[in-house]
């Protein structure tokens, strides 16, 4: 007489590809010796028509940008205000893995979700509400959700979570007003 034996189950942890820890050591080190250092990061914009542009980043990589049916754009990448927003997620996420390497957490997900409430009743400044100020322009509350697990407890990842936005160059960018200039080329 035989017997169905049942295997016993393993369950398998993946965790997200590392970055370079001790990259990042030495990069802190940098920051920490220097504290006025500064990057530059450079972006060229060309305007396709309509509402569609390309942002050359670098020598690599191409942004496309554009503006839904309803703004009279074709609807064929994402809104500016969606890729600012984007921008935010993404460095958010970079600060979540920094720190997480930082203090030894392996991660196995890491999800950023995004939303913001954006006026533009000036319609760019082509006559709409041209009484407006600045500050009633752009977005007027921005919320970030992250989902993130690990090899660490709750409250440890929680205070990653925190650590990261508050030293987010990005969000630190959107909540603090920073000189800005424009001008003709």
């Amino acid at each position: 007489m035989t017997t169905d034996t049942l295997e016993p189950v393993t369950t398998v942890k993946t965790y997200l590809r590392p970055i370079d820890g001790k990259g990042l050591a030495e990069f802190a080190a940098a920051g920490k010796a220097n504290p006025n250092r500064l990057g530059t990061n450079k972006v060229h914009t060309v305007m396709e028509g309509q509402y569609r542009s390309l942002s050359y980043v670098g020598e690599k990589h191409c942004v496309v940008v554009d503006e839904p049916l309803h703004l009279f754009g074709q609807d064929t990448a994402p809104a500016p205000g969606e890729i600012v927003l984007s921008g935010l997620g993404g460095c958010i996420a970079v600060g979540v893995t920094a720190v997480a390497t930082w203090k030894g957490v392996k991660l196995s997900k890491l999800e950023v979700f995004l939303e913001g409430d954006i006026r533009n009743i000036a319609a760019w400044g082509a006559g709409g509400a041209l009484d407006t100020t600045p500050p009633a322009m752009g977005f007027q509350a921005i919320r970030v959700k992250v989902l993130v697990e690990g090899d660490a407890p709750r409250d440890v990842l929680d205070e990653i979570v925190k650590q990261a936005n508050y030293y987010s160059p990005v969000a630190n960018t959107m909540r603090n007003p920073i000189p800005f200039e424009i001008s003709l080329a």
